[in-house]
């Protein structure tokens, strides 16, 4: 599948959620309704691809035999944050909205449908499996519904409710303890949504909280997504 960290890796994740929050209602929330194959995603550029190198021009072929080219300069490699060894996640707590939840652990069917989050009364998060693990550099994605098929509060109700700086907390398979800090929160309309910008490589360890948001009464859906950004904390 390439870098865990890359596009392609976790960008299916945000098909789920457009697609397993769409048919929702403040009433009752539905995970019904397939979720296309990631392979739509495919035609996104990948971030670690670079450009073709210029090809050699006939002055540059015609050099004296003998004669040395100039030494390249080594390209500079960035100094990256330090980030966790691979270990998937057990528990998701964010203290600041009473959250303390199991994570289980999506992937994709035999159809390559993605799976979409529970959503009966005290459904726990779910975590793509696809994406890193938490502490992985790449952003690491958690999916939650906003409410439950019997008009409660999902696990990620109140995620609008964050400030930078919140803690969010993720126990792994380990032992080990990642804790992150809210960086943003931001709503999306789904027919709008950034993938790139949401799902794309980055240099550090980060999380992708995201639920449903914007609902209308009108229609009985929800038009947006709500993604909470958060970094890893040294």
């Amino acid at each position: 599948m390439g870098s865990r960290g890359g596009l392609l890796a976790s960008a299916a994740a945000a098909v789920l959620l457009l697609a397993g929050c769409a048919s929702g209602s403040m009433e009752e929330a539905s995970g019904a309704g397939a979720s296309p194959s990631p392979e739509a995603s495919t035609a996104a550029p990948d971030v670690s691809e670079s450009a073709s190198p210029a090809e050699a021009t006939p002055t540059a072929a015609a050099a004296s035999p003998g004669a040395e080219s100039p030494a390249a300069s080594p390209s500079a490699v960035p100094d990256l944050p330090p980030v966790m060894e691979r270990s998937a996640p057990v528990t998701l707590a964010i203290p600041s909205i009473g959250v303390d939840t199991l994570t289980l652990h999506l992937g994709l069917q035999d159809n390559d449908a993605l799976d979409v989050p529970p959503t009966n009364p005290g459904a726990p998060a779910s975590w793509y499996d696809g994406s890193p693990t938490p502490g992985e550099r790449g952003p690491s994605v958690f999916l939650g519904h906003v409410n439950d098929t019997a008009g409660g509060e999902g696990v990620f109700a109140n995620l609008r409710s964050l400030n930078p700086g919140d803690t969010v907390k993720v126990t792994r398979e380990d032992g080990s303890v990642a804790t992150f800090a809210v960086t943003r929160g931001e709503a999306y309309a789904k027919n709008e949504f950034p993938t790139f910008q949401v799902y794309g490589n980055t240099d550090d360890a980060e999380l992708r909280l995201i639920t449903c948001d914007g609902y209308d009464p009108e229609t009985g859906l929800f038009d947006d997504n709500y993604v909470v950004y958060a970094s890893l904390v040294p």
